[in-house]
């Protein structure tokens, strides 16, 4: 017989009863560990709060355990949210921590306030599990610590002064100055035509460039009492004017500060402006900007508008109770951080004088102007044609003969020819089937290479197509630092120059036509480097320094260097630049430019003039300006005037 027959009855009772027990106490703890997370119902729980919709499927409760409304707690929220009830805070859970039938779950909160500027802490949201659900607690120190029922928040911002952009001098180019604001307010007009009218002629006699057609609409569309914005003034702008328009019935006036350059026309492409915040820029910066945020479009302002613009300082607190006495309950408080500088190499008075010779201009036109000696970009100005476009860095364009100074130095430098090698300047000259052609009446016949440079003959040079090779252009306009990778702090086009070309658009390439394209700032630096005997990258940005300037390219051999100053003077003292001959000042070495970009017209071209004077190097661009000697070199001499 087995041992366990032998057991003595009562204890093998126990023994059975000790073994029936295990499974159900199994079954007991796989009870336990099927309650279902309460993850899901704090994410819908925070999905109503951002959303101000909580779903039905959601079961919310009070502290004492009584059912709520999700419409209910969504309008306590927002009552809570006061002055941020309109932005959207950033709400991220943590792992809840579960004890028997009760959870809380940590949740980290961030308001955008401004700019920059973010409200962030942690709060608490209870849950408790009943009915086979996890039942969110609302209660206001979910919403924040220190708030009840009944509170809500009010959020002051104090602005950050907006860094300035310094000249070379570091003088401020743009800084903070008195503005007005010009409004109307549609319940106080009486003759909306006649107001309307009279702005207008207030502000042509200013000089001030508005459309107000859309004005009547927007009026009549408003509520009375509403300011109905109509132009951002400057006070100095707005002083001229403000007997016409200070007395009128409906207007209205708010003055402010605003970061501005020195005029309303002072390098206005190269700076950008600084206005309130597009909805389309806070849509594509989701939480960054906020409504009534002063930011930078375009330009240097835009490029570095986070290192100008600061951070503002901000309040946030309890807002008082109608008639209470207590003080304001602080929330969360940052002083504002002013914006950093941003310092440049433009020379203020080079700056102007491009400025003013270029005033009278209709067609876009550009003065782009480097310091030799440095490198340093004193002046890049677009004229009232080119509106807010700068033509000068960015323009992609044919240099018409101004490349013959390429060329040129291509083949003094390989030592295929020398400044008195003679080249025939024939009316016309066939390449591949089509035939080249000179446009500016130049003198026919055989001549030593300078003089076709200064009479500037397209056949001349055309013939020169069979001494690049196949990459001889591209590399000599590489030594010039045509086509090479710059960073000036700014976006630059500095230039294409095509390689393996055909006979024909090697020929065309010659004397600036085919595929190569330049800028204005391009041909400057060419001119510069020509001037001085080697390309180093011009700069325009000194701090912050950019992080991927251009090496220096190698140096041009001397008797290049000579040759190349021979010829580029001739073109003022007896070539197509003749007309500066007499300019007061510093001697001008150049060479002119007319280039044609529409084959089916090639009457229209562009029109330019490029060189140096003193230690100063410069391009001179008239988008359809004509003729070279009509239009780029006038232009040019009223700028070395204006200079002095």
């Amino acid at each position: 017989m087995s041992a366990w027959v032998r057991m003595p009855f009562m204890r093998l009772v126990r023994r059975l009863a000790a073994l029936l027990t295990v499974p159900l106490l199994a079954g007991g703890l796989v009870a336990c560990s099927h309650q279902p997370s309460p993850d899901p119902a704090v994410s819908a729980f925070l999905d109503g709060w951002r959303t101000g919709q909580f779903p039905s499927s959601l079961p919310l409760i009070s502290a004492d355990g009584a059912g709520l409304n999700g419409a209910d707690v969504a309008s306590k929220i927002k009552a809570l949210s006061g002055d941020l009830a309109t932005v959207k805070p950033t709400l991220k859970a943590g792992k809840a921590k579960v004890t028997k039938n009760d959870a809380a779950a940590p949740v980290d909160v961030s308001w955008p306030i401004a700019a920059g500027v973010s409200w962030n802490y942690r709060t608490t949201l209870r849950l408790t599990f009943a009915d086979t659900r996890w039942k969110p607690i609302w209660e206001p120190a979910v919403f924040a610590a220190d708030v009840t029922d009944g509170d809500k928040l009010a959020v002051k911002t104090t602005d950050a002064p907006r860094g300035p952009i310094l000249d070379g001098s570091g003088q401020p180019m743009v800084s903070d100055q008195k503005v007005v604001d010009v409004g109307i307010d549609p319940g106080a007009v009486k003759d909306l035509n006649a107001l309307v009218a009279t702005l207008s002629a207030a502000f042509r006699s200013a000089k001030v460039n508005i459309d107000l057609t859309d004005l009547p609409g927007r009026v009549k569309a408003a509520k009375p009492g509403e300011f109905v914005e109509v132009v951002l003034l400057r006070d100095s702008v707005y002083q001229q004017i403000r007997p016409m328009i200070h007395d009128l019935d409906g207007t209205q006036f708010r003055t402010g500060t605003r970061s501005l350059a020195l005029t309303s026309t002072f390098a206005r492409a190269l700076l950008g402006q600084v206005d309130e915040v597009h909805k389309d820029t806070m849509d594509a910066h989701p939480g960054k900007y906020q409504i009534g945020d002063v930011v930078g479009y375009g330009g240097l302002e835009e490029r570095y508008d986070d290192r100008l613009r600061g951070k503002a300082g901000v309040i946030v607190s309890v807002a008082q109770k109608p008639g209470g006495s207590d003080a304001a309950k602080i929330l969360f408080h940052t002083d504002a951080t002013a914006g950093q500088p941003l310092k440049t190499t433009i020379d203020t008075k080079t700056q102007q004088a491009a400025e003013q010779a270029l005033a009278g201009v209709t067609k876009p036109a550009s003065i782009v102007a480097i310091r030799v000696s440095d490198g340093a970009i004193v002046a890049d100005a677009n004229g009232p044609g080119a509106a807010a476009l700068n033509l000068g860095f960015t323009a992609q364009v044919p240099p018409g003969s101004t490349f013959k100074s390429v060329t040129a130095t291509h083949v003094l430098e390989t030592g295929q020819a020398d400044a008195n090698t003679p080249i025939e300047c024939t009316q016309t000259y066939n390449v591949g089937g089509r035939n080249f052609s000179n446009v500016e009446g130049e003198h026919l016949g055989t001549f030593p290479l300078h003089q076709d440079f200064a009479q500037s003959c397209n056949t001349a040079f055309a013939r020169l197509y069979d001494k690049l090779g196949a990459t001889g252009l591209h590399d000599t306009a590489t030594q010039l630092g045509i086509g090479v990778p710059w960073d000036i702090g700014i976006d630059a086009f500095t230039g294409k120059v095509g390689v393996n070309e055909a006979d024909v658009d090697r020929a065309a390439a010659a004397f600036g036509q085919g595929t190569t394209q330049v800028s204005p700032l391009a041909l400057a630096g060419a001119a510069a480097a020509l001037s001085r005997g080697q390309w180093k990258q011009p700069h325009l940005v000194t701090d912050p320094a950019p992080a991927k300037p251009a090496a220096d390219q190698p140096a041009l051999k001397q008797g290049t260097v000579d040759a190349m100053h021979q010829m580029m003077r001739e073109v003022v003292t007896g070539g197509t630049a003749k007309s500066l001959a007499n300019t007061p000042g510093p001697a001008i070495s150049g060479k002119t430019g007319t280039a044609q970009f529409d084959d089916a017209h090639p009457d229209r071209t562009h029109s330019w003039f490029i060189g140096f004077r003193g230690d100063l190097a410069f391009a001179v661009f008239i988008q359809e300006g004509g003729l070279s000697t009509a239009g780029a070199v006038p232009l040019a001499g009223q700028f070395f005037k204006l200079l002095g």
